[in-house]
C-alpha cells in the first residue's frame, strides 16, 4: 500500500476520477441507445446533437478512443439521415 502523502492522494484523486468517467460513459452509452430508438427524424436530429456533444467529451478525456468517437458519430449520423 501507499507510504506517501501524494501517493495516497493519487489513490483518491484516481478513484474520483474513475467514478465519474465510469458515469458519464454510461450516460453517453444509455443516450445512444435512447437515439438509435428515436423514430421521428425531428427527435433523432435533436438527439444526434447532443450524443455528439457526450461522445466528443469522452473522446476529449481518452475515456474512449479519438478513432471510436468518430466511428460511433459516423454511424449514428447515417443512422439519423436515412431515417424518413
Amino acid at each position: 500500500m501507499a507510504n506517501h502523502k501524494s501517493a495516497k492522494k493519487r489513490i483518491r484523486a484516481n478513484e474520483t476520477k474513475r467514478l465519474r468517467n465510469r458515469y458519464q460513459h454510461k450516460s453517453t452509452r444509455t443516450a445512444i441507445k435512447k437515439l438509435r430508438a428515436a423514430t421521428s427524424k425531428e427527435e433523432a436530429t435533436a438527439l444526434l446533437k447532443e450524443v455528439t456533444s457526450m461522445i466528443d467529451k469522452l473522446a476529449k478525456k481518452n475515456v474512449i478512443h479519438w478513432k471510436k468517437a468518430a466511428n460511433q458519430k459516423s454511424k449514428l449520423s447515417r443512422l439519423v439521415n436515412n431515417l424518413a
